[in-house]
């Protein structure tokens, strides 16, 4: 097996900590793929992968041999493509990093359209909301709600979500309905934590343009929007949270709209990559089509 298979190989065990997924993946019989990664440790001279009868996992060397081989690999795919001139369509495989619930509402539902597009393209998605390192984990590209704060990627702004303070019936039946931003000391919201800082953010509103906060007592914290969401349906308090994609629970009844006049600021959304890498074909027909996906105009209403 040439060295280049024997990286890609290698980079499948440790994507998915397993050799017997690795294997079934790549369509290999399982010896192939041990006697490839015993063949890379032999000649680096270093254990890259700590095996045990439950799982694998990568040294330290192992993730930073992880890390250049991305990078190595992507390159040569890039290399590659630069120079396709007999009319085929990008082919390869795209990392892309997403919100939970973007994920989930919006891109996932989706992809059948992109995949008949493109049917050479595979697509590794990561759906959470922390904030993944694009660089150091090899991910070509991430939508990102909130205000980038990361001046080394390139942003493509897609517009902005409207937001609506809610609340579950059931809460509501308990508590009160808050009329006014002083009743909300009475109350008790769902906090939501960064996974940057891992403080809890402060609850937000807008008068005359401004953008304010007050801290509102909670009892739970969560780090993920599913959470969050789950948190609010079962009356434990008070969210915050961006309308696309909860309609149907208001219409329905499921939430309720709680102080309308003090909504907190549209979350604007964008499409990030890094800046020092050069978009190969694969990636930018997908940024493009996520920019199709994803537009969101001014404010989504």
């Amino acid at each position: 097996m040439d060295q280049f298979k024997a990286m890609q190989v290698f980079l499948a065990v440790a994507d998915s900590k397993s050799f017997t997924q690795a294997a079934e993946q790549l369509d290999l019989p399982r010896p192939t793929v041990t006697n490839a990664v015993q063949a890379i440790e032999q000649q680096l001279g270093v254990r890259l992968l700590q095996r045990t009868t439950r799982k694998v996992s990568l040294t330290v060397e192992g993730q930073l041999y992880v890390e250049r081989c991305r990078t190595l690999l992507n390159e040569l795919e890039d290399i590659n493509a630069l120079f396709l001139t007999d009319g085929r369509k990008p082919s390869g495989t795209i990392r892309v990093d997403l919100p939970e619930r973007i994920a989930r509402l919006s891109v996932i539902p989706a992809l059948p359209d992109f995949f008949t597009r493109y049917p050479e393209i595979k697509i590794r998605v990561g759906a959470n909301d922390r904030m993944a390192d694009l660089v150091g984990e090899g991910i070509d590209c991430a939508v990102r709600a909130g205000v980038l704060r990361d001046s080394t990627l390139v942003a493509k702004p897609l517009g902005a979500m409207t937001q609506v303070n809610v609340a579950s019936p059931s809460y509501l039946a308990a508590h009160g309905t808050p009329q006014t931003l002083e009743d909300l000391r009475e109350h008790w919201a769902v906090n939501y934590f960064s996974s940057q800082t891992g403080r809890d953010l402060p609850w937000e509103y807008v008068v005359d343009g401004e953008v304010r906060t007050l801290s509102v007592r909670s009892r739970v914290s969560v780090g993920s929007s599913e959470a969050y969401l789950g948190a609010c349906l079962a009356g434990i308090g008070l969210a915050q949270i961006p309308l696309p994609g909860i309609e149907a629970l208001l219409e329905r009844g499921e939430l309720v709209e709680v102080l309308p006049e003090w909504r907190p600021a549209p979350m604007p959304v964008s499409i990030i990559y890094s800046h020092n890498r050069h978009l190969s074909p694969r990636v930018r027909v997908f940024v493009d089509w996520l920019g199709e996906v994803l537009r969101l105009g001014k404010e989504n209403r």
